[in-house]
C-alpha cells in the first residue's frame, strides 16, 4: 500500500521511488506524450528527473508528484507543483504541471489531479502564486489551465526553446492564492 501525502476523488499523490523508474520511463519515451517537448527522454533522464523530483520534495515540501489511480494503485504519471527557475520576467516561481501516460488521458485525471495540487500548495504549503506554462500549442495542456480556473497572462518566448521554434511560444497562466 501506497503512502500518500494527499488524495483527491480518485487520485494518490505520494513522493517518488526507485521502483517509478521503469513506468517513468515509459511514459518518456512515448513520442506521443512528448509531443510537445522538445524530445522524448532516456532511462537516465527520467532517473535524473526522479532524483530532481526528490530534492525538491526534501527542499520544499512539494515536487510533481508521482501519482497512482486510488482503485488500482496503478502508477499514471505525475501532477503537481515545481519550482521553476530559467530565465523569464516571472522566475523563479512555483509552476504546476502534469504529464500523464497516453492511455489515461481523456478521464479528466490532470485536471482532478491540478485542482488538487492547487489547493495543496494554497491550504497547506501557504503559496501566494501558482504558474503555469505550456507551448501556445500545446492545446490540451492550455484547456486543463483553463478548467482549473488559472488566468491567462500572456504569450512569452521561453528561454530554454529558442532552438524549437514550434514550441518556443508559449502561454503563461497564474493563480493568485484566494485567502490571502
Amino acid at each position: 500500500m501506497n503512502q500518500y501525502l494527499f488524495t483527491s476523488e480518485r487520485l494518490g499523490f505520494r513522493n517518488w521511488t526507485d521502483e517509478d523508474l521503469p513506468q517513468l520511463t515509459a511514459i518518456n519515451a512515448d513520442p506521443e506524450v512528448m509531443e510537445f517537448f522538445p524530445n522524448v527522454l532516456t532511462q537516465d533522464q527520467s532517473a535524473v528527473f526522479i532524483q530532481q523530483m526528490k530534492t525538491q520534495f526534501s527542499e520544499n515540501g512539494f515536487c510533481y508528484f508521482a501519482v497512482d489511480r486510488l482503485d488500482t494503485s496503478e502508477f499514471i504519471g505525475f501532477i503537481g507543483l515545481a519550482t521553476q527557475t530559467y530565465e523569464a520576467e516571472f522566475t523563479p516561481c512555483v509552476d504546476i504541471g502534469w504529464r500523464l501516460s497516453a492511455k489515461f488521458w481523456g478521464n479528466g485525471y490532470a485536471t482532478e489531479g491540478a485542482r488538487r495540487c492547487l489547493q495543496f500548495g494554497f491550504e497547506e504549503i501557504n503559496l501566494p502564486n501558482i504558474k503555469s506554462v505550456c507551448p501556445a500549442i500545446n492545446t490540451r495542456s492550455e484547456r486543463v489551465m483553463q478548467k482549473i480556473e488559472m488566468t491567462k497572462v500572456k504569450e512569452f518566448d521561453h528561454s530554454l526553446l529558442t532552438d524549437y521554434p514550434d514550441l518556443e511560444r508559449c502561454v503563461l497562466y497564474e493563480m493568485e492564492n484566494p485567502s490571502q
